[in-house]
């Protein structure tokens, strides 16, 4: 094999260069990968680089040989149950992303003890190419509602600083027992996550910190009620400032007002409202309705999601009138 020089695409720029590596040959692990960069061997632009450089569009990438390797293994196939379940969550798609309507009690990602996941379904909706669309941010297991996923893995480098830039605009809808007082307002409480042997008998992960808590992380949450069923149920507006584990479920129960179905934080600081209500789904009726973000083509994308039926249940039973979604929206 002789010598390549390799152009870096619009889509993978501001990608490491080792990563960019591992895209192109995945049989080279990070130690050789270092080693060619070190010897420079691998050179960007006709100048050594380091592993760790980012790269840009357009820049020349040199290619030593590289030691023979074997055929990648073959994608395992997709049976169509799942191809037709992912095609039925879609909400928009376009060169660059899809966004879908994650169900409750889907978990985003694989971990202890879950074998089916969205992240595992997504080669389901894999382009021409083959490329698998990739995750840009979660939603917890029973947190139903609006999930975008990129087509390439340059779209998912850019949507994911989106989100850590706080460039996106994110709404929820949550029916919560009680009825907050005030019925709007913001929600400033720092949170931390419990050490496992005092999370009780609930499980709580995460909950309020200590004003000297050293591992606190900052979390803020506007809310307003929409409708309230006497002082028993309310349907809130929930628009989270930052993204942190939990944030709106603790944050709910600081308030009085525990998210229904929400066994974990129910019935956190004992305020007196139970989460889990006779004649209601024991299901949490937390859902993720509202999305705008920057789109990486230019302009935003708003998009929503239709409740998920235990909620639209739950709201034909307390009579909250609720609009259909609005169309996907290119700004």
């Amino acid at each position: 094999m002789s010598v390549v020089l390799r152009e870096v695409t619009a889509d993978e720029a501001d990608i490491r260069l080792d990563r960019w590596f591992r895209r192109h040959y995945p049989a080279l692990n990070q130690g050789a990968i270092q080693k060619l960069c070190r010897t420079g061997q691998v050179r960007v632009d006709g100048h050594r680089a380091e592993a760790a450089t980012r790269l840009a569009a357009g820049q020349s990438v040199r290619i030593p040989p590289l030691p023979a390797a074997g055929a990648p293994p073959a994608p395992k196939p997709v049976d169509s149950r799942t191809r037709g379940e992912l095609e039925r969550m879609v909400l928009y798609r376009d060169d660059q992303l899809i966004v879908l309507n994650k169900p409750s009690g889907l978990p985003t990602q694989g971990g202890p003890g879950i074998a089916r996941h969205l992240d595992g379904m997504l080669a389901a909706l894999a382009g021409a190419d083959g490329e698998r669309p990739r995750l840009v941010h979660r939603l917890d297991r029973d947190t139903s509602g609006v999930i975008v996923v990129a087509r390439t893995r340059g779209i998912a480098a850019k949507l994911a600083a989106a989100f850590r830039s706080r460039a996106v605009e994110k709404v929820y809808w949550a029916v919560v027992t009680g009825r907050p007082v005030p019925v709007e307002g913001r929600i400033d409480a720092p949170l931390t996550r419990r050490d496992p042997s005092q999370a009780g008998a609930r499980g709580e992960r995460i909950a309020v910190a200590e004003a000297d808590d050293d591992d606190a992380t900052h979390a803020i949450t506007d809310y307003r009620t929409l409708d309230h069923a006497a002082r028993k149920l309310a349907w809130l507006e929930l628009r989270p400032l930052t993204g942190r584990t939990h944030q709106l479920r603790v944050h709910c129960a600081t308030l009085g007002a525990p998210i229904l179905g929400d066994a974990t934080y129910g019935e956190w600081r004992e305020t007196g409202n139970s989460a889990l209500l006779e004649g209601f789904a024991e299901q949490l009726h937390l859902h993720a309705r509202h999305l705008t973000l920057p789109h990486p083509a230019g302009g935003t994308l708003a998009v929503e999601a239709p409740l998920p039926p235990h909620m639209a249940e739950t709201f034909r039973t307390l009579g909250f009138t609720a609009l259909p979604p609005t169309r996907p929206r290119r700004g």
